[in-house]
């Protein structure tokens, strides 16, 4: 299930404005062009910000996401007509074959389950045509980034046109690894609604992912760095291999 600060309307609304600067999408649109990927599938989309900057340079794209606030946020956006949006997963996708599938930002984290994560790598495998690649990223687990979420470094009041002010800040609830789990709180200034957003997120080793990458079939071509972010994501290239060549693809587990 979604985090609340996806599902609920209300803070679904807010999210792009509370969270502006998608800098870190930059390497995804270069990747797309470096690997001549005209069919993209965003995995986890959210209120659509990647799935529309591709859209807008020409490239056909699917948004999936199973927090229908936000797919709301997502279709109402200028040129949303140019995208087609699902409310859903990747383990339940209709018959695609995409160039690229994606999953920016914290979405492969937000996948904490084992069967999810194994129905999600499945599904994007199956989406993919032979020769595909799908990209994602992951924090390093060593560089322990759950560290700096406190109050004092995330907390932050925004303005937002026809909304008003917004106060909203970050604490860590527990962190059991490889789970971490932590809150954000949101006040809202024009009726004092205050609202909050449990989450978890996984953190996988290296050697975990590509485990997994290459039990469900892929061939893992590299593993970058976060050109934003020196030192502190795994950025994962798997490739589906051309069925031609390798046979029929591994089943993975379940």
């Amino acid at each position: 299930m979604a985090d609340e600060c996806f599902r609920h309307p209300r803070l679904a609304a807010v999210y792009d404005a509370l969270d502006p600067d998608r800098g870190d999408l930059d390497a995804y649109v270069r990747m797309a062009e470096e690997f001549g990927a005209r069919r993209v599938l965003d995995i986890g989309c959210g209120t659509g910000v990647f799935a529309l900057l591709l859209a807008g340079r020409g490239i056909e794209v699917v948004g999936v996401d199973p927090a229908r606030a936000s797919v709301e946020v997502a279709r109402h956006k200028p040129g949303a007509d140019r995208v087609r949006w699902i409310e859903g997963d990747a383990a339940s996708l209709p018959a695609l074959r995409v160039d690229l599938a994606t999953m920016t930002a914290n979405a492969a984290q937000e996948i904490t389950g084992t069967r999810a994560w194994h129905r999600t790598l499945r599904g994007a495998y199956e989406a993919l045509r032979p020769g595909g690649r799908l990209v994602f990223e992951t924090r390093v687990p060593a560089r322990r980034a759950w560290e700096r979420w406190d109050r004092d470094r995330t907390y932050g009041v925004t303005e937002i046109p026809g909304v008003g002010a917004v106060e909203s800040w970050c604490r860590l609830t527990q962190v059991r690894l490889p789970l971490v789990s932590f809150r954000w709180t949101y006040v809202f200034a024009a009726d004092g609604e205050v609202l909050t957003s449990d989450s978890t997120l996984r953190f996988r080793e290296r050697r975990e992912v590509e485990a997994d990458l290459a039990a469900h079939g892929y061939v893992v071509e590299e593993v970058r760095d976060a050109p934003d972010r020196t030192g502190l994501e795994y950025v994962f290239v798997a490739r589906r291999p051309d069925d031609a060549l390798s046979g029929a693809p591994a089943p993975g587990p379940r």
